[in-house]
């Protein structure tokens, strides 16, 4: 049910409102002044505040004001007595909208809902940023990492091409994103391929787009990953896995920034950043003739190694209790603590599924545990269950 509270100095006009909106199955609190409103909004939370502006002591522009710096609730001003001016100023001043005495009512009831949708819709975007910032987030201490991280400060600003190696499950796409939003490209698309999932008959149509009628499915045109990079940056992940073909294609528009779309023969310029990602040993692919040197060349200009959790064993602490709070945050329940012996525990695993199969476990812990994750619960639970 939602809540909302109204601020007037007429009687009359407070318990009408109230009247009316209890009516309409709402919650009612009701002030009679700006100082017993602001002291309600302290110990409150409203969905929707209603103020009228003419009031003894502290007017109603006072109470937005106040309000403003307490609450992100919307504020709706009334008055009988308030001119063009006014109105303009209390918006300014962060109203969400200003309607005059006598209200009409169903005018005041389409606002409310709308004020009470409009912080809706904010709240759950503040939520998906705060849970995109959170994916985003580089955990650890190790010296390792912070090495990482040094190195994406510096050549994050550049558009030098970086090739990161490591493990599956490690965080070379984490990294990427890294780049990505420190560069000076942030402000463009980021365009991931993962060249692994994609049949190699294929990849050159996903990366640089065909034309209508190029192959039997192609009904329409369509633009590649470069074309939609441009500007920004793309990511080729898991780039040991592309075709011979298509590599020499990707070399080709290296080096003349320029692309031809698949059963098209016009060259279309693009300025694309490109980062590789691999967890192959591209010199043994080279060997094996399964990679070209001169590509790997093209890539290479920084290499960023991302090692395996065994090898940054002093993270773990930290990256544990960080899936155990977003996990525990996304299921609604109380944040668990880890005993020292657990830590332990999970720090001796062999984890060759690397962070990911930490954060797997981490949630699986949070689901299966009660108030606190013992070293039995690990032994117990890191283990994929028995069916």
């Amino acid at each position: 049910m939602a809540h909302i509270l109204i601020i007037d100095d007429e009687r009359s006009i407070r318990n009408t409102l109230k009247e009316i909106l209890e009516g309409e199955k709402y919650q009612v609190d009701l002030a009679e002044n700006g100082e017993q409103a602001i002291e309600m909004i302290k110990q409150n939370s409203y969905d929707v505040i209603l103020c009228d502006i003419k009031m003894p002591g502290m007017d109603g522009m006072e109470v937005l004001t106040q309000a403003m710096r307490l609450t992100d609730s919307p504020v709706i001003m009334i008055s009988g007595h308030g001119t063009i001016e006014t109105a303009v100023d209390a918006i300014k001043k962060g109203a969400y909208d200003y309607i005059a005495k006598p209200p009409d009512l169903n005018r005041l009831l389409i606002t409310i809902r709308n004020a009470m949708d409009k912080a809706r819709l904010m709240n759950e975007t503040l939520k998906l940023k705060k849970q995109v910032g959170a994916s985003l987030e580089m955990i650890g201490e190790s010296p390792a990492l912070t090495l990482i991280k040094e190195l994406i400060e510096r050549v994050a600003p550049t558009d030098a091409r970086i090739l990161i190696t490591g493990e599956n499950g490690t965080g070379k796409e984490l990294v990427a994103r890294w780049l990505h939003e420190k560069s000076n490209r942030a402000h463009a698309p980021f365009v991931e391929v993962n060249c692994a999932a994609i049949p190699s008959e294929l990849i050159e149509s996903q990366l640089f787009g065909h034309e209508k009628g190029s192959f039997t499915s192609a009904i329409k045109q369509r633009k590649g990953d470069f074309e939609q990079a441009h500007g920004g940056t793309l990511f080729l992940d898991e780039i040991g896995d592309m075709s011979l073909s298509a590599q020499a294609k990707v070399l080709r528009a290296l080096q003349e920034n320029k692309i031809t779309r698949v059963g098209g023969e016009k060259e279309i310029p693009v300025d694309v950043r490109i980062i590789t990602a691999t967890n192959k040993n591209l010199k043994e692919e080279i060997g094996k003739e399964r990679f070209r040197e001169d590509l790997y060349h093209r890539l290479s200009v920084i290499l960023i190694h991302v090692p395996a959790l065994r090898e940054r064993l002093e993270d773990i602490p930290v990256l544990a209790n960080y899936f155990m709070e977003q996990t525990c945050f996304r299921n609604g329940k109380p944040v668990l603590l880890f005993e020292e012996e657990a830590i332990d525990g999970l720090k001796k695993m062999p984890w060759t599924g690397n962070i990911r199969e930490l954060r797997n476990v981490v949630e699986r812990l949070a689901i299966l545990c009660d108030n606190k994750v013992a070293a039995k619960d690990v032994l117990r639970f890191a283990q994929p269950l028995a069916g």
